[in-house]
């Protein structure tokens, strides 16, 4: 009854930062008891695989040393298009304890790789049979290549990771904290990162569909670099609204609009696809995070190109933060801390 509760930190790994949350419960709520950032080098993550071990080894140890903790229990989220593979799927129905028995065989149908070369898991999505007697699952593969790096690099900092999530679901989790989801009927939840967008589409507290694109922030920075023939570290600076001896405001704004286009064609696609895939089915908002929902109107504008709403998420919304934690800074960057606090209210031995 009285046994201390055991703190996870949600560690978000990008290709652009990593984060670090600690959430602790109060009441019915949280606490943020860390937040920490640290930058990741170009080229060392590359769809969500690791391509520089000691790099991002290195940089954990940083952040670590930032949020002044030596060891502790971690969740992570993986993503990657060519080694996490999530599909609702329909299958007969059965109990919980009958699928994990067959989930292997189930799976084969679904999962376009040699078994023994992934992890599997599922989440049965209504545990009522349906007319027919079946029922729909997730089920979610990742590469075992990919898993262990990540739980390898993580041991090496002192960390033990206790659960492991995939980014799309993290990102439901922290908007249903947030937001409330059960009310809402769809939702699209878009983290817009360095080199990559990931979208969840959520009907009522389900997910129900989700893509990930390998564009991202970073295509801003390719075109300003291009546009004005000026160093990287200059556009990024271009990017984030400062200035830059000889580009006016107006010129930088037009090339950053130009840019965004492409991004807001990607997700326009997604949607797209959902649609097709559901009935014709339609979003009524998106909810966006991730470094371009930091870029100046992006959300307006994406708003009146695909004429749906467009919202920021503030992934701290109901969490609370102590004054010592500097809450002003962290209501600006905010939507880089989406992932990381989906991460950060799992605990262990959570499904």
């Amino acid at each position: 009854m009285f046994k201390k509760e055991q703190l996870t930190l949600g560690i978000d790994i990008g290709s652009s930062n990593i984060k670090l949350v600690q959430l602790k419960r109060v009441g019915g709520g949280y606490e943020l008891l860390k937040f920490e950032m640290v930058p990741v080098k170009d080229g060392v993550i590359v769809d969500g695989a690791i391509m520089d071990k000691s790099s991002i080894t290195n940089s954990l140890a940083e952040l670590l040393k930032k949020a002044n903790i030596n060891k502790g229990q971690a969740c992570i989220g993986l993503s990657g298009q060519s080694s996490l593979i999530i599909k609702r799927v329909t299958l007969p129905y059965m109990t919980d304890k009958e699928l994990s028995l067959s989930i292997k065989f189930e799976a084969q149908q679904f999962i376009p790789f040699d078994l023994s070369a992934v992890s599997i898991d599922y989440y049965i999505l209504d545990k009522t049979p349906k007319p027919d007697n079946t029922m729909d699952v997730i089920l979610v593969a990742v590469n075992n290549d990919l898993l262990n790096d990540y739980l390898e690099i993580l041991g090496n900092v002192g960390l033990e990771v206790v659960v492991v999530d995939a980014k799309q679901f993290a990102l439901s989790n922290m908007f249903e904290l947030n937001y409330g989801l059960v009310d809402q009927k769809n939702i699209a939840i878009a983290d817009i990162g360095a080199n990559s967008i990931t979208l969840n589409i959520v009907q009522k507290g389900t997910p129900i569909f989700w893509r990930e694109s390998v564009i991202g922030s970073t295509y801003h920075t390719e075109v300003i670099e291009n546009a004005f023939n000026i160093p990287r570290e200059d556009a990024e600076r271009l990017k984030k609204g400062m200035a830059i001896e000889g580009i006016s405001p107006e010129e930088a704004e037009s090339i950053i609009n130009k840019a965004s286009d492409e991004l807001y064609a990607d997700i326009y696609r997604s949607l797209e696809v959902f649609k097709s895939n559901f009935y014709n089915e339609t979003v009524e908002k998106i909810a966006i995070c991730g470094g371009a929902s930091l870029i100046k109107n992006f959300a307006t504008d994406m708003a009146h190109r695909i004429d749906i709403e467009v919202e920021v998420i503030d992934p701290f919304r109901k969490i609370h933060i102590p004054d010592k934690l500097n809450p002003s800074y962290l209501k600006e960057i905010a939507p880089l801390a989406a992932v990381a606090v989906g991460l950060a209210i799992r605990r262990p031995g959570d499904r």
